[in-house]
């Protein structure tokens, strides 16, 4: 029988899910789909490795249990009866004990739950899943992937606040975030483009969430996000970097924590530079108003500023990388931001930036610039076969063919 892995990426209303061959990581995944409305009648969306829509099953309950058990019989009978050996989770937060993917049990559990004040909005819903998903399946190994993980190398200096000492030790630090995006990113280019993996690369991870990371020969050197994700580049609700001082302020005049909270993540960056316009990056750049335009040359002055900023954390720079939604398909966006690079050497090819595939500089460009599709679902699935094959479970778990592989 074959074996399969199922990757959970799991929000507040949402589940987003794919499946891979256990014996073929590396390749395409057989499943790929959503569980959405979750609270509000739950409502089930998936395809298959063709592209090709499968929606033969309507969720009635939304306990989350109920939901897992029934996705589980779902995949099995999508997968030719194969075998599910494992499941991958995206957890948001590692803190300092993490810093590679790692099997959950109780006590991983609990040192989870622990940061969930780190990751307020993301934290309690990547672990609700692993309890669900384990509670209808309790004898399934689960894997819990990390997006602070791949910056755990950082140096001291790099992660480090000028707060007091006692601070620091208790876990306040850069910790950095889309880990995922980032490994799966340099992973890539090392197999497209291996001359320049080993160099200096800045990677643009651009979307609704938004940050730029410097990587020498795969390793994250910087990063723009910090303690939380909502340091570094406005995002499309979130503030980005801001002024302590205007905390303070706001704080002074009687704003509370819960409303403190919603103006950062919920009612900023984008959305909130373009007089509430839109956090979308296409609905801005389609928009005639004046507060559109800001929003966007605000988001381009950071990007490139942040750019050079890795830059000079690695003492130069021989790729920029973008991804995510805006890196991916923002032609305009890219344009943009390697005209404000030009300084650095980058000359864009904009019939390359059009098509918007693999490299976008011209063949002279020094650094170059490339164009790579994110897929941190992909990277939970492999690093959740890695991470089984390096810890070996009890041989009664159904594992042990794979783990032997």
């Amino acid at each position: 029988m074959d074996e399969t892995v199922l990757v959970i990426n799991a929000g507040s209303s949402s589940i987003k899910f794919a499946v891979w061959p256990a014996s073929n990581v590396e390749g395409a995944a057989t499943l790929r789909g959503e569980i959405a409305r979750i609270g509000h009648g739950a409502q089930f969306s998936a395809s298959n490795a063709s592209g090709e829509t499968l929606s033969d099953w309507t969720p009635h309950d939304d306990d989350q249990e109920t939901l897992f058990r029934g996705l589980a019989d779902w995949i099995t009978l999508h997968t030719g009866g194969s075998n599910l050996v494992a499941a991958g989770h995206r957890v948001v937060h590692g803190g300092t004990r993490f810093s590679a993917p790692v099997v959950v049990d109780d006590l991983v559990l609990r040192e989870l739950e622990a940061l969930i004040p780190l990751a307020p909005l993301h934290q309690p819903h990547n672990l609700a899943a692993i309890r669900s998903l384990s509670a209808a399946h309790p004898q399934l190994p689960q894997v819990a992937c990390f997006d602070t993980a791949f910056h755990r190398g950082q140096a001291d200096v790099a992660t480090r606040f000028a707060l007091p000492r006692k601070f620091h030790d208790a876990g306040v630090r850069r910790y950095g975030f889309h880990g995922l995006s980032y490994d799966y990113i340099s992973r890539t280019l090392a197999r497209v483009a291996p001359n320049l993996a080993i160099g200096r690369v800045v990677i643009a991870h651009l979307g609704s969430g938004a940050s730029v990371c410097a990587v020498h020969n795969g390793v994250s050197i910087d990063s723009t996000m910090g303690f939380t994700a909502l340091d570094g580049l406005p995002m499309g609700t979130r503030t980005g970097s801001l002024d302590p001082g205007v905390l303070l302020f706001l704080i002074a005049q009687g704003m509370g924590h819960e409303a403190l909270e919603n103006l950062l993540y919920h009612q900023s960056g984008l959305l909130g530079v373009s007089g509430g316009i839109s956090n979308d990056m296409q609905d801005l750049l389609a928009s005639p108003e004046p507060e559109a335009a800001e929003a966007i040359d605000l988001f381009v002055y950071r990007v490139v500023r942040e750019i050079a900023a890795m830059a000079s954390s690695m003492g130069g720079v021989d790729a920029i990388v973008f991804t995510g939604g805006i890196g991916e398909h923002a032609v305009t966006i890219r344009e943009r931001i390697c005209l404000g690079c030009a300084w650095l050497g980058l000359e864009l090819d904009p019939v390359a930036n059009a098509r918007g595939v693999d490299r976008i500089s011209t063949r002279l460009s020094r650094p170059v610039a490339w164009v790579i599709p994110t897929d941190e679902a992909h990277m939970i699935a492999i690093q959740t076969i890695e991470t089984l094959r390096s810890q070996p479970l009890d041989a009664d778990i159904a594992t042990k063919e794979l783990v032997d592989a």
